[in-house]
């Protein structure tokens, strides 16, 4: 007679291997009864010896199971490095090796200082800081290096500013952020400017007690990958307290505040948009000059501080006091200052505009020792190339003696040193430039020669192009490319701006003409832009005659005016060729009919407008409705046909011009909507007198003559939001 005795796995060994193998069962077939009763005792020590043989298979599967359960499965997705590999993968460092410049005899670490925004935003979020207080932060940071960081026997480099070298940790102090070290014999070290020996890097250790700062260690590199958690914990701590961490933080009485939300995503966010050169180079500097500053307050508040006695009541403590005090409220703005420029919001809202050194630059107006100056910008010209410019430019132009000649290599140094009613004469040759062009005086600007001979290229990321806020600024025969740009190639923020037979090669937004700015572009080139060619903002005057729009993104994007509140623009396009762009040839943004859906029907009063069209011998291409009941003054909108005299002398195919009528349209419709709008307020205000300017104000649309080809959207477009 045969039986089956059946022994199941320990409990513990079937949890472990549950994710990867099915139930294992040892089964020892008994011949006999007596059998049975003969070998109990052996056939217990054998199954005693299978188990144990089976759980010492299993066991490295159990740590590796311990491993992953450490990790969230959010993790598996991460490609940080962070990972761990599968039990069917080999096991190895995720992580690249940070090779020593040179032929160095110090071994090579781990390289993590090339982790991405989103890598060590999770790891402050999700592990190290979570929704900690400030006053919880080294707490917080402790605990995560305890569960990440191993305790002992990794090696590491101990780098200072004055040596490298090769030490063992055996012990590590998370909450005091030290490690406990043991130097690698023989020693192997670099030094910068000194001699070291082995028995005075001994001598120092010893002072030190074996225990060097954690933010000074760096983890030798291993393939096994045993390490990479804890170099990346070391990374991300040496990059909190450099970059994240102040020494005023802990100090802050706003305690009650998430610490990660209120101060690291911001200096986060900041350090990257600075590392990708997306903030201004004078913000930038801005910001670093208010750090130190702040930091060098501080430390004398904290020195003056710890000095006083509360106990006492002299005149000098007294005294220190209110110097304490002084001190303490320049800290504040120092540390406001800083919040500001740390705030993504507020660091354009705000400290854009006051920092950067686009908007600070106010206008000088004239030179006040009187005259005029002439700015020759060349790196190099020959005496032919010299002559003919007194030849044909100096001497037709500027042979008064009001007028004096300086000389400059760079085109922003001439326009930086420029007052009112200067010229600026850029002669042929390729000008490299970091910082932005700010015209704040009523100055000219042009090219001796074709654009193409004149070219300035810009190639720093943060600032923009060119900023025109002077009345009346020129500028002509000029190329000007953009190089992985962020910002727009021109903007005009306000005053008058004239530009004539200029190229612009664009990387990001084209020209911007802002409320309350003009904007007159004759015979340019522009192309590359990756939004719209131009941007017309209400309230603006923008003139476009035969120029070249193409291969953007939108050719030209209109604004929303329809808003009550918003003025009207006044646009001109004539003879204007706007091809091959991604989107529309023009575009006009603009709310949804919900705004004006509501509005009363208003009688018709064509009769009216066809007598006003005939005495100003102008054809209205829309009806517009007035209320009857209403005496206010009607706005005019005057749509210009095609003037005889600037036709083309070639037919065009109707096709590349149909574009012309539909933008008309569009416009005088959008027009007339808001000035229902207008009414519908002045109605709901009840007692309040209509402004004759607000309803008199004209729109002046001169669009004609102009060519749409290979559009991808078509000639024109409207986007409703």
């Amino acid at each position: 007679m045969s039986e089956e005795l059946v022994c199941s796995k320990p409990e513990e060994v079937r949890d472990a291997e549950t994710e990867n193998t099915n139930s294992v069962e040892i089964i020892i077939k008994l011949t006999s009864e007596n059998s049975l009763n003969d070998h109990d005792h052996n056939v217990s020590q054998e199954t005693e010896r299978d188990t144990e043989t089976l759980c010492t298979e299993i066991r490295p599967n159990h740590n590796r199971v311990s491993k992953e359960l450490f990790q969230t499965e959010e993790d598996d997705d991460d490609d940080s490095g962070t990972h761990y590999l599968s039990g069917d993968e080999r096991p190895c460092s995720h992580l690249r090796r940070a090779e020593r410049p040179g032929h160095g005899k110090l071994l090579d670490t781990f390289q993590t200082d090339h982790l991405l925004y989103y890598e060590r935003f999770k790891a402050y979020q999700d592990y190290m800081l979570g929704d900690c207080k400030t006053s919880e932060v080294k707490a917080f940071t402790a605990e995560y290096l305890e569960k990440i960081v191993e305790p002992c026997d990794w090696q590491a480099i101990w780098h200072t500013d004055v040596f490298d070298v090769l030490v063992e940790v055996v012990d590590v102090d998370c909450k005091e952020l030290k490690a406990k070290v043991e130097l690698v014999l023989p020693m192997e070290c670099e030094t910068r400017s000194c001699d070291l020996t082995e028995e005075s890097m001994k001598s120092l250790l010893e002072a030190t007690l074996h225990k060097v700062p954690l933010l000074e260690l760096l983890v030798v590199y291993d393939e096994s990958g045993d390490f990479d958690q804890t170099a990346l914990a070391l990374e991300h701590l040496r990059f909190f307290y450099k970059h994240i961490w102040r020494k005023w933080d802990e100090e802050d009485e706003d305690d009650d505040f998430d610490y990660f939300v209120r101060c690291v995503e911001p200096r986060l966010r900041l350090y990257y948009d600075i590392l990708e050169d997306r903030v201004p180079a004078g913000l930038v500097a801005e910001y670093h000059s208010v750090l130190a500053l702040c930091s060098g307050k501080f430390q004398e508040f904290s020195s003056l501080r710890s000095d006083l006695n509360s106990d006492s009541e002299s005149e000098q403590d007294n005294v220190s006091m209110v110097e304490g005090l002084r001190m303490y409220e320049q800290l504040e703005a120092l540390k406001r200052k800083l919040r500001i420029i740390e705030n993504p919001l507020l660091r354009y809202v705000l400290g854009y505009k006051v920092n950067s050194g686009q908007q600070s630059c106010r206008a000088k107006g004239p030179r006040p020792a009187g005259g005029h100056v002439v700015h020759l910008v060349s790196a190099s010209s020959t005496v032919h190339q010299l002559q003919s410019l007194i030849t044909d430019k100096l001497m037709p132009h500027y042979s008064s003696e009001e007028f004096e000649v300086q000389f400059h290599s760079d085109p922003v140094l001439a326009v930086s040193a420029c007052y009112e009613g200067d010229v600026v004469i850029i002669c042929p040759g390729l000008y490299i430039i970091t910082s932005s062009i700010s015209l704040v005086d009523s100055i000219e600007v042009e090219g001796y020669g074709l654009p193409d001979e004149v070219v300035i290229e810009k190639r720093n990321k943060g600032d923009s192009f060119v900023e025109s806020t002077g009345a009346n600024v020129k500028l002509s025969n000029l190329k000007f490319i953009q190089r992985d740009a962020i910002e727009g190639i021109l903007c005009v923020r306000q005053g008058k701006l004239e530009m004539e037979n200029c190229v612009m090669q664009c990387e990001t937004t084209g020209v911007i003409v802002r409320s309350a700015a003009q904007l007159s572009m004759n015979m340019c080139d522009l192309y590359g832009s990756k939004g719209a060619g131009v941007e017309i903002y209400p309230g603006s005057v923008c003139c476009l005659v035969g120029n070249g729009i193409h291969h953007c993104k939108e050719g030209i994007l209109i604004k929303d005016f329809a808003d009550e509140l918003d003025a009207m623009p006044k646009i001109t396009m004539v003879n204007n060729v706007i091809h091959n762009n991604q989107g529309y040839g023009v575009i006009l943004v603009k709310p949804g009919d919900a705004t004006v859906e509501d509005l009363p029907p208003e009688p018709n009063a064509a009769d009216e407008r066809e007598e006003e069209s005939e005495d100003t011998g102008v054809k209205p291409e829309a009806d517009l409705d007035e209320d009857d009941d209403d005496d206010c003054v009607v706005p005019i909108i005057v749509v210009e046909e095609e003037c005889p005299a600037i036709k083309h002398s070639h037919s065009i195919p109707p096709d590349f011009t149909e574009g012309n009528y539909a933008i008309k349209q569009e416009l005088v419709a959008t027009s007339a909507k808001k000035h229902g709008l207008q009414k519908s307020r002045i109605k709901a205000l009840g007692a309040m007198q209509a402004d004759e300017n607000l309803l008199s104000q004209e729109m002046f649309i001169s669009i004609h003559g102009n060519q749409f080809k290979l559009n991808g959207k078509g000639s024109f477009g409207t986007f409703l939001y």
